[in-house]
């Protein structure tokens, strides 16, 4: 019942491989300084593709609110885009990843909003909980759909190995395009 998918950034190609993946989670910002020159071009490719499509944020120490809407400032958003917060920073703080998210969903009703984050941040660091719309759980053990978590969790980061490879814990495309569009609560896998 799981759905595989991948995450790219400014490192991969703009015309990366499509076969197989369902969704894409493409990296648009970090701080407020960063845009990946890319992500355009790589949205096209997942979208003439007919993949699910992801858009994440890397957090740095700063304002929440300026990354936030930094964030925010560069996409023009479509039906079913997820947004997420990539929180990997040391010096980010738990309250800054929740004030963070609850400013996207804020700005952003329509669209979900998702906390990636490794196993050791999740058990180590997280004080609340709270990951928004969902949790992205990056652990890689080479077992997708098994992070180690007793925590529900939406997409779970197994491998980068040749790429950060993903699955999605949901019946099928059709769920996850369901769920990210609102239309309805997917059940999860």
């Amino acid at each position: 019942m799981t759905i595989k998918g991948i995450d790219v950034s400014s490192f991969q190609s703009e015309n990366y491989h499509t076969d197989g993946f369902s969704f894409v989670f493409i990296k648009i910002t970090e701080g407020t300084t960063y845009t990946n020159p890319k992500w355009v071009a790589q949205r096209k490719t997942a979208r003439d593709a007919g993949m699910v499509t992801g858009f994440y944020h890397f957090a740095r120490p700063g304002s929440f609110e300026a990354q936030a809407d930094f964030f925010l400032s560069k996409i023009k958003l479509a039906d079913g885009d997820i947004l997420a917060l990539d929180w990997e920073d040391h010096g980010v703080s738990n309250s800054f990843k929740d004030s963070w998210i609850k400013r996207v969903q804020h700005r952003a009703p329509e669209h979900r909003t998702v906390l990636y984050c490794n196993r050791d941040f999740w058990l180590h660091r997280d004080s609340t909980s709270f990951a928004g719309d969902g949790l992205w759980i990056a652990q890689y053990n080479g077992n997708p759909g098994r992070p180690d978590i007793q925590h529900p969790w939406m997409f779970h980061q197994y491998t980068d190995d040749p790429v950060d490879t993903n699955v999605g814990n949901f019946k099928d495309k059709v769920a996850l395009r369901a769920w990210s569009s609102h239309r309805e609560l997917a059940s999860f896998g």
